[in-house]
């Protein structure tokens, strides 16, 4: 089974803290997905997105803005305890992570992680490859938060099965 972990750009006075309207935020199929990608409304990480979120938060523990890029905010756990929770960041929170990330250097975040990460796709002969893939995550992730900030939404993440 596939595992894509979906992040989507919603207004606050449209938020709902309900799990129901927040699982129902993550039932489009592909095809509209693809159109809020195109839009920078919504940003998707494939099953390999706890590397993205080593490559911001690291082992460090540290707290900020760089936590919250792909795993933080404040959980809201689904009705089916077999389910993971759902993630909210407020538009502060966002607006935050899009300054962290526009002014973050990818090489040097690279640097930081990709002893840890190239181990798992092959070492050193694949970096090239697995370095390309990691700077178009990060452009990606760049532009959606860049535009949900700048719309002054919040941001709603989810593991979607």
């Amino acid at each position: 089974m596939s595992k894509y972990f979906h992040f989507r750009a919603i207004p606050p006075a449209a938020l709902r803290n309900s799990p129901a309207w927040l699982e129902k935020l993550f039932e489009d199929d592909w095809n509209a997905v693809r159109e809020r990608i195109g839009r920078h409304r919504e940003e998707v990480l494939d099953k390999g997105y706890l590397d993205n979120e080593l490559l911001y938060a690291g082992t460090r523990g540290a707290e900020g803005p760089r936590t919250h890029v792909v795993l933080g905010g404040r959980p809201i756990p689904h009705p089916d305890p077999t389910l993971p929770p759902f993630l909210l960041l407020t538009a502060a929170q966002t607006g935050r992570v899009a300054s962290y990330l526009a002014e973050a250097v990818f090489d040097d975040l690279w640097l930081d992680a990709r002893d840890l990460l190239l181990p798992s796709y092959g070492g050193t002969d694949t970096e090239p490859e697995v370095h390309g893939v990691f700077a178009a995550a990060h452009r990606d992730l760049t532009a959606f938060y860049g535009q949900t900030a700048q719309y002054g939404d919040a941001v709603v993440k989810w593991l979607v099965t």
